[in-house]
C-alpha cells in the first residue's frame, strides 16, 4: 500500500495560494521538489489546485513538466464530469472510500498538492501518511490557509526539518489520528 503525501507550499504566515509574487523554487529546494515527485506513482488533486495545475503543466517544459504530465492523476470534485484532461480520473462521490482504494493499488506514494478541503478530509479519516510544509521566507497577508480553518483540529508530530540556503525550510510532519 503507498503513502499519501501532501506537500504544500506557504508563506512564514501561512498562505498557501498566490504563488505569484513570493514562490521561487531554485536550486535545493527545486531538486528536491522534483525528488519528490520522481518518489510518486501518482498524484492526487482537490478540484480547485487540479483546475490551476492543468493550465500550466501541460504546456510546461523541462524535469518537472516530464515528470508530471504523463502520470496518472486522481481528482476529488464534486462538479467536475468526466473526461478529464491532463491523464486525470475523476473520483467518486465516496472520496474516503476511494482514495483508499487508489492507495491500495499503488505500491508507492501518491503526492496531493495543495492543503484545502481534500487534505483536511483525508487527515481526518486517517489516510494522510505524511504532511510536507515548504515554508518560505516571506510574509504574504492575506490568502488560504492550510486545512481549511473552523474545521476539528489536527495533531501533527514532526518527523523532519530540512533548511535550505534559499531560506525555505521544509518541515514533515506525520498526522496523529
Amino acid at each position: 500500500m503507498g503513502a499519501l503525501i501532501v506537500s504544500v507550499q506557504t508563506t512564514m504566515d501561512g498562505v498557501m495560494d498566490q504563488l505569484e509574487g513570493w514562490f521561487e523554487e531554485q536550486g535545493d529546494v527545486e531538486h528536491h521538489g522534483i525528488e519528490e515527485l520522481r518518489a510518486a506513482d501518482a498524484v492526487l488533486l482537490g478540484r480547485k489546485t487540479y483546475q490551476e495545475l492543468a493550465e500550466l503543466w501541460p504546456k510546461g517544459s523541462g524535469p518537472y513538466a516530464d515528470l508530471i504530465n504523463p502520470m496518472p492523476k486522481y481528482v476529488a470534485s464534486r462538479t467536475l464530469n468526466e473526461p478529464l484532461a491532463w491523464n486525470a480520473k475523476l473520483l467518486g462521490r465516496d472520496t474516503v472510500e476511494e482514495v483508499a482504494a487508489v492507495k491500495a493499488q499503488h505500491p508507492g506514494s501518491l503526492i496531493s498538492y495543495g492543503c484545502g478541503e481534500l487534505a483536511s478530509v483525508l487527515a481526518r479519516h486517517g489516510l494522510v501518511d505524511e504532511v510536507r510544509f515548504w515554508l518560505h521566507p516571506v510574509v504574504w497577508g492575506d490568502g488560504e490557509r492550510p486545512f481549511r480553518p473552523g474545521r476539528l483540529p489536527i495533531r501533527l508530530r514532526l518527523v523532519t526539518a530540512a533548511p535550505y540556503p534559499t531560506g525555505v525550510v521544509r518541515l514533515s510532519y506525520q498526522p496523529l489520528v
